[in-house]
């Protein structure tokens, strides 16, 4: 079975989305996917109570698999933030915003592919490219299999070039 690799963003494409997108509750989902590695569904059903910012950290009930989950709050998070919380829209709607933030931000002509789920596929990739083990990556995304996580070791190969590159 072929599996494609996954569409991230990286931290300046998610600059210029924030820049291009006018509402603050959508700032705030697209700010839980990619600081957070929240998946979209989990995003617009986020309650305040589960929100920690104390502890730095956002509880996730009854994500993918009905599993919880403990992720870290993602930097930027602001305790006005809590007011925004539960989002006043839904998955659909917020697929729609991302679009067109993405569009407006001409990030969808350089990754045409670009969803939502990209925020996540970011938070994973950059978590990795600044030393994070697999295996506490696993952790954070809550996958049950580790080969799921592995995707994002072939995402950015440049460690596997830098060490081909060291040996030769």
């Amino acid at each position: 079975m072929s599996r494609k690799l996954p569409v991230w963003i990286e931290k300046d494409d998610f600059k210029e989305l924030i820049q291009a997108t006018k509402k603050k509750h959508h700032q705030l989902a697209f700010l839980l996917g990619f600081g957070a590695g929240m998946r979209l569904s989990e995003v617009t059903s986020l309650r305040p109570e589960n929100v920690s910012i104390k502890q730095k950290r956002i509880l996730i009930l009854a994500g993918k698999g009905d599993k919880d989950r403990i992720v870290p709050l993602p930097k930027g998070f602001k305790e006005y933030h809590l007011k925004l919380l539960p989002l006043k829209c839904g998955d659909r709607a917020l697929q729609g915003a991302f679009k067109r933030a993405a569009e407006k931000s001409r990030l969808l002509e350089r990754k045409p592919n670009l969803h939502f789920h990209s925020l996540r596929h970011g938070f994973a990739t950059n978590l990795l490219n600044n030393g994070v083990p697999l295996n506490q990556v696993q952790v954070l995304l809550g996958h049950s299999n580790i080969s799921t996580t592995s995707v994002y070791t072939h995402a950015n190969p440049t460690d596997a070039l830098k060490s081909y590159e060291e040996l030769f």
